[in-house]
């Protein structure tokens, strides 16, 4: 298997760009908090000969796979098996307390995506897991089985913004009584026969359900919400943290961290602002920035991406 035919790191020569100034230094350290298959790893750990990364993933195929990729770099590399939302534990493992950049490239991974039974894929017929650490939790089939109407409802209206959610949720639970929905082939046909046809020339009718299905089984948004803040608090001054969000939900929560990082705290009416009160971050990029046009011809994975970034100029009061 050549890695770097089945994974195009997305945006990596802006991610490199982004994160130069903060990893361009004697013993800086970087965390890849997503680390997939290690591409961006691998280009940044290249282009930095002085940097040691510290790579964290929750599936334990990626960290393998991960592993063979990066054995080159010896012991300038320390992986770590964990949810992102751990950050800054798996950072004090590896024997640092602060941190010179940080990379997150959120959602699904190429492996989870091209690996069929992994159940990710509402094109491929496979086993309904979706989870990306297959060690432990619930699978969708389980969130399948055991939700009532009302939370099937909640998850595909919040987690894919499906304005069928009410139908759909209907269509399992009625499905489900009578053989169980183990597999994603079954939940396609379901949601198909529930989609009005207008409706299925918007768009796959699986994607949204699928997308959501995910994000519950991984608890995506709420481990992402802990995750940014922990992160932030682990960057040394002048460190760098650039993420790259693939749906909406994800970048709507970054974008609020970012912004709440970089704003003053000095109450309102107060004539001067004290030293104590001043942002803590700047922003790097003004909003979000897209993949150019070139790569997402060439690599369609980019598409939906938005990137954020932002560098830490003081320390906490």
């Amino acid at each position: 298997m050549n890695l770097r035919d089945i994974h195009t790191p997305v945006m990596l020569d802006r991610c490199v760009e982004l994160l130069a100034p903060a990893l361009d230094r004697e013993d800086a350290v970087l965390v890849d908090a997503t680390l997939g298959m290690g591409g961006h790893a691998e280009a940044l750990l290249e282009r930095f000969p002085r940097v040691h990364l510290v790579g964290l993933d929750r599936d334990t195929d990626a960290l393998r796979i991960a592993g063979e990729r990066l054995a080159r770099f010896g012991d300038r590399v320390t992986l770590v098996h964990t949810v992102y939302d751990g950050i800054a534990e798996a950072v004090a493992s590896a024997g640092f307390d602060r941190v010179d950049g940080i990379l997150f490239d959120l959602g699904v991974s190429s492996l989870q995506l091209d690996v069929a039974d992994r159940g990710f894929a509402y094109a491929q017929d496979a086993p309904l897991d979706m989870r990306m650490d297959q060690s432990s939790g619930p699978t969708a089939a389980d969130v399948l089985a055991t939700y009532g109407e009302g939370d099937l409802r909640r998850i595909f209206e919040r987690y894919g913004e499906e304005k069928l959610a009410g139908r759909y949720a209907r269509a399992i639970i009625a499905a489900r009584a009578e053989a169980p929905i183990e597999r994603s082939g079954r939940l396609v046909e379901i949601l198909v026969a529930a989609t009005p046809y207008a409706a299925q020339r918007t768009g796959h009718p699986a994607k949204r359900v699928f997308q959501a299905l995910r994000i519950e089984v991984n608890r995506e948004l709420s481990v992402l919400e802990r995750a940014i803040p922990a992160a932030l608090g682990i960057l040394r001054v002048g460190g760098r943290i650039v993420v790259l969000s693939y749906q909406s939900l994800e970048d709507r929560l970054v974008k609020r961290a970012f912004a709440e990082a970089a704003a003053s705290t000095a109450p309102p009416g107060l004539p001067v602002e004290l030293p104590e009160h001043a942002p803590r971050f700047r922003l790097l990029v003004k909003g979000a920035e897209l993949a150019g046009e070139a790569e997402r011809a060439q690599n369609p994975r980019a598409t939906p991406v938005r990137l954020r970034a932002a560098e830490r100029v003081r320390e906490d009061a």
